[in-house]
């Protein structure tokens, strides 16, 4: 059972307090009573009142005057006070209210006025209480998830540096495989026998996807820490280069890529563009159908410009859809050459740091359209009729 508000009267005047008392006892408060301002004080030491009736005019100290005293204790501060006086005067009603009441009556006292101001601010000192405790628990739950988020930043810090002390020392030495099986590829390959020539092609084949594995490692964990300057780019120079390096995939998949001849200047920067096309046209050309045909463009929205890359294959569920952009993640069997898992979390990491978004749109029976945003130049007109 919830227990009844306990509300302390202050006055000095007992046919005022014997009043209050019976009628306030009837409507199931809890008193205590306090004849004048030191009385009060000294009570209010080991007896908290839920609420404050305090007479102005009284001997010793004011109301005024143990208004201001509790007002000023961290302990009573946050009781309600409503004033019972028989003033008038404006002044004085702004005093009161200055020194941090809540309310005021005047006298003499009407019975039901005083009922409903004191269940009124009972009522919000009560919820005043319940947002606090709210705010308190708001606050250590954010301190906690703070802590929380500063453990997590650390603990990647601390694997991005491990994985490219990693992938750094691996670097030189499956360099020097790749090189050393390529020489013996070269001129030793004819006079080896057929268990011989497959195990010498498998060094060189697996070396290089360990040198592509360590290039992405390095290129993820450099992409999250280096800050570079945003320049307007040539596109189509960038998608050149992109599709220079892989020629001999696209040769390898008898795959078609068709580009637009005409591209919008963007923001970015180029090394980093050129990763993005990079890997969307890698996974069209391994992943999409057979033969794959993938179709580039760019399309204005906004004030953004969405770059994409369309494909023919068995496109993708809204399932694999979600976890297109997970490290280390393959959806299907390559067509061609086999994946590492990289590629679509160093598009969408690069593509965040410049400011942009990544995304695929897809059906299944249809094919896919993977895309990324940039920025346009401010300093050159961006073609509005693009399609």
């Amino acid at each position: 059972m919830q227990q009844s508000p306990t509300i302390l009267i202050v006055d000095d005047i007992p046919e005022n307090i014997s009043t209050l008392f019976h009628f306030l006892d009837a409507n199931h408060f809890e008193l205590l009573v306090a004849r004048d301002g030191e009385s009060a004080l000294e009570l209010i030491e080991y007896e908290r009142p839920n609420l404050i009736l305090l007479d102005v005019m009284m001997p010793g100290i004011s109301g005024f005057e143990t208004c201001k005293r509790l007002k000023a204790n961290a302990k009573t501060q946050d009781i309600p006070i409503i004033f019972m006086t028989a003033l008038s005067d404006t002044v004085d009603k702004v005093k009161g209210f200055e020194l941090g009441a809540v309310d005021y009556v005047t006298k003499p006292i009407q019975q039901e006025e005083i009922l409903a101001r004191i269940n009124t601010h009972l009522t919000i000192c009560n919820l005043q209480q319940q947002m606090k405790a709210k705010n308190a628990e708001l606050a250590a739950k954010n301190a906690e998830l703070e802590t929380k988020n500063a453990e997590l930043e650390a603990k990647n810090a601390e694997l991005d540096a491990f994985s490219h002390t990693v992938a750094h020392d691996l670097k030189n030495p499956l360099g020097y495989l790749v090189s050393i099986s390529d020489f013996l590829r070269e001129e030793y390959f004819e006079k080896l026998d057929t268990l011989g020539r497959q195990s010498l092609q498998h060094i060189f084949k697996s070396s290089k996807k360990m040198i592509e594995i360590v290039n992405a490692l390095l290129l993820l964990t450099t992409v999250s820490k280096q800050d570079v300057e945003l320049t307007p780019l040539n596109m189509g120079d960038i998608i050149y280069r992109a599709q220079e390096r892989l020629v001999f995939l696209l040769k390898q998949s008898q795959g078609e890529i068709i580009t637009q001849k005409e591209w919008p200047v963007v923001l970015g920067y180029a090394a980093w563009v050129e990763e993005i096309w990079v890997n969307y046209l890698s996974n069209g050309l391994k992943y999409s159908g057979q033969p794959p045909r993938l179709e580039l463009g760019a399309t204005k929205s906004g004030d953004i410009i969405r770059f994409w890359v369309r494909d023919n294959g068995p496109g993708l569920s809204q399932e694999a859809i979600a976890k297109l952009f997970t490290p280390f993640t393959r959806l299907h069997k390559a067509t061609v050459e086999e994946g590492h898992g990289l590629g679509l979390s160093i598009v969408q990491r690069i593509v965040k740091k410049l400011g942009g978004e990544v995304g695929v749109e897809s059906q299944l029976g249809v094919g896919s359209v993977f895309y990324f945003t940039l920025n346009p130049s401010p300093q050159i007109r961006v073609d509005t009729d693009l399609t």
